[in-house]
């Protein structure tokens, strides 16, 4: 496999690799540095990143900005000085300019951002040397953000990372296209947000790289991605789940092991979106209509109306990167019940880019 290094702003990974940002404390500084301490492209994510402040419960806003600071200071000594840290920041954040603001300050190579149109992220970046990249699942999304990036802010994204049907968490797609989807048919889709990408680029004499993201677990879908579909760069998040590294607990990386694929549902989010997690007794509870009550809100979701929803994101996703699996819910990609072993993060990226090494994962 031929491997072409991708260039984040000045920096330059070895590996054509971004690690995808996996909140609530899933990927945080450890995982994020060791990635990019081994030639990936490390990301932190912003989700409730403060929880393990000491006032986190009462000031869950000012912990959580204070904690995107120390854990990009920490990365950074983990990847060293060649690496390239960056954070993944939802638009459904509440407060979300705040947390972009806060990113830029830390000194962040990347900002990724999704789970909406980031269509004013370019504002909040103004002045700082920080490379931008949306996430999309469509090549309608694609054009609504080049268009609005081309007309308000005459520039256009360092990247775009498209990610599809087989991601984890939050999706891109209504309940009726994942039903669509299936093996390579998204395919066409890439190929059409490719053109997208492609038009603006000319526009801008500049080269857009473009990441697939969503489903790719080991070297034969790296080699699709790169190959057939011509991209730049791949982002993955599940292997990294279950790798020694990742900052999460290791009863959270246990219901990776020991997950069966009938376990891995699609799931209505108290957000409103389509999510693909573990089936567990929290879930299997919540279907049931006898979810949790509310405890105290932890002001995430911009859009959040704690008289209509079913329980709170925040605490199931708390839960689950503190090891209280059972009360958890379990955030995952279509390829999670794969994960065979716990690895290191070296590993991973070295099974990713070769054709040995696949010992770790099942078929």
């Amino acid at each position: 496999m031929k491997i072409t290094p991708l260039k984040i702003g000045e920096r330059t990974a070895r590996y054509p690799l971004i690690q995808g940002g996996m909140g609530v404390g899933v990927s945080l500084s450890s995982l994020a540095g060791h990635v990019a301490r081994e030639g990936g492209v490390g990301i932190i994510s912003t989700a409730q990143i403060g929880y393990r402040e000491p006032d986190y419960d009462d000031n869950p806003v000012e912990a959580n900005l204070r904690a995107i600071a120390s854990e990009v200071t920490k990365a950074r000594q983990i990847g060293g000085e060649e690496g390239i840290i960056g954070v993944n920041i939802m638009v459904a954040t509440r407060f979300y300019e705040r947390y972009v603001r806060a990113a830029c300050q830390a000194g962040v190579d990347l900002i990724i951002s999704g789970a909406g149109l980031p269509v004013s992220l370019p504002e909040y970046a103004k002045g700082y040397d920080v490379c931008l990249a949306p996430i999309v699942s469509s090549a309608k999304a694609a054009a609504v953000i080049c268009k609005m990036w081309d007309r308000k802010y005459k520039r256009v994204p360092d990247l775009l990372v498209i990610e599809g049907p087989m991601a984890g968490g939050h999706l891109g797609f209504s309940v009726d296209e994942l039903q669509t989807y299936a093996g390579k048919s998204y395919d066409g889709e890439i190929t059409a947000i490719q053109r997208v990408v492609r038009e603006y680029g000319d526009k801008y004499q500049k080269k857009i790289p473009v990441i697939i993201a969503g489903g790719v677990f080991d070297s034969s879908d790296v080699e699709h991605c790169l190959g057939e579909l011509g991209a730049d760069g791949v982002q993955v998040a599940t292997r990294f789940v279950t790798t020694v590294e990742c900052d999460a607990s290791d009863a959270y990386k246990q219901t990776y092991l020991d997950a069966k694929k009938e376990d891995i549902i699609i799931v209505k989010s108290p957000v409103g979106m389509p999510g693909r997690a573990i089936k567990n007794r929290f879930m299997e509870r919540c279907m049931a209509g006898d979810p949790p009550p509310l405890g105290r809100c932890h002001l995430c979701i911009e859009k959040c109306d704690r008289t209509k929803i079913p329980y709170c994101i925040s605490d199931a996703l708390l839960n689950a990167v503190k090891g209280n699996v059972d009360q958890a819910l379990l955030f995952c990609g279509a390829n999670a019940y794969r994960c065979r072993v716990i690895e290191t993060v070296r590993d991973v990226i070295h099974s990713l880019f070769s054709q040995g090494n696949r010992e770790s994962v099942g078929p």
